[in-house]
This record gives C-alpha cells, structure tokens and sequence, in this order.
C-alpha cells in the first residue's frame, strides 16, 4: 500500500467506505471516481487506495501484472489500519479489490472492526471462464455483503451467479444489463450509467443504516 488515500464526502459522514481497485484500473480510473462520487454524494465517507503493483505503474517502474489476491492480503490490512477511520467502517472495492477485500472481511468483522463488505461487480470467474470460481469462501462468510453487479457482467451474469451456493448474508443487487463497470447500454435498457450510480448509492445508503442499526443479517 503506497500510504495515499482519495477521499471523497464529508469527514463526519455517518460511515467511511474503504475501497481498492481492480486488477487492471488505478484507484483513480473513471468507474471508481464515478462510484466514489455517488457514495459521497449519499453522505459518505470515501476513501480509495492502491495496491503497490498498481501504484509503482505511476512513478515509470513497468507495468507490473497484479500478483494473486491472496498476496494482496496484507496490503489491504495494512490500508485498514492506516486510515484509521472513525466510527463505522465498510471494507470492498472494485472487481478484484472487492475480492481482496472478502478474504479478509471475516476477520474483521469478528474483531468488529468493520460492519460489513460491499463489492462493485464481484469477479466470480474469470471472463469466458465459467468453471474457474472464486466463490468458496463466499459460501460460509459471515460478513454482512452488498455486492453490486451488472447482468450482463462477463465475471458472472445473473444467470450464472444464480446458481451458486452463496452464504445468506450476501445480498445482490442486480442492474439491469449492466457490464463489469455498472454501465448499460441506454437503447437496449432504457437506464443510464447515471441512473444505476444513483441506484447502487441509495441502495448502499439503505443497507449501511440498517448495519449501522445493528441489523446485521443477510443483506
């Protein structure tokens, strides 16, 4: 973790939002800004980070691929503890980052660190690759998760991602005909990208207060 935070929303939001990137996208990439100013905008804190791989593509040391996921485990610990955030806090991020970030929720959670996970098109398989899950841990987490998925996401469609075994406290919301990065095609849709933003924002709000409440069951 290169010790930088974005931040976005005011600083007594009534929840901090942590999030990483994807694996091929920086922390400031057009989706995540996107995200991160329509989770501001429903009054949260936000921060973004970047894992060093990502961060050491800025100061002209290569194109790095990103290690496993499981390798960028402590870095996202140490994000964690790095920005310290007052009062509740959310762990997630975008594709792989909100994967990294569910291998380390339960942890977490059970320390009552966090109060819950939010993923933003969670890569269930790599793309045309179907039989290559990455859902087995997801299937006994005991987090509190929102994950935020297009249906036509190739990391998973809803046609697909409705035949896994899933723990019940993962919750879906599914935009319609939306791709890896929430997008939409309008003329086949009739949404906008601006319109499931607002969609995932108001969902997210929703789903916060009750974490915030302490109604801490599936999502």
């Amino acid at each position: 973790m290169n010790g930088e935070f974005l931040l976005d929303g005011p600083e007594d939001g009534r929840a901090t939002i942590l999030l990483a990137h994807g694996a091929g996208a920086p922390m400031d990439s057009a989706s995540m800004t996107a995200a991160a100013h329509a989770l501001a905008e429903a009054g949260f804190r936000v921060a973004r980070f970047e894992f060093a791989y990502m961060a050491a593509r800025r100061t002209g040391d290569g194109r790095k691929p990103p290690p496993r996921a499981d390798k960028l485990i402590p870095e996202y610990q140490a994000a964690v503890t790095a920005l310290a955030a007052k009062g509740p806090l959310i762990i997630g991020g975008k594709s792989m980052g909100g994967r990294v970030a569910s291998l380390i929720a339960d942890g977490l959670f059970i320390e009552a660190r966090i109060i819950g996970l939010l993923c933003l098109g969670y890569p269930f398989h790599p793309p045309e690759k179907p039989e290559q899950l990455r859902t087995a841990h997801l299937l006994d987490l005991r987090t509190p998760t929102l994950i935020c998925q297009g249906t036509r996401d190739p990391f998973g469609t809803r046609e697909e991602v409705s035949g896994y075994d899933l723990s019940e406290r993962i919750g879906i919301l599914w935009l319609e005909d939306g791709d890896h990065d929430l997008k939409p095609r309008k003329s086949v849709s009739g949404f906008s990208t601006a319109d499931h933003l607002r969609t995932m924002a108001t969902r997210v709000s929703a789903w916060i207060d009750q974490r915030i409440d302490g109604h801490l069951p599936q999502a």
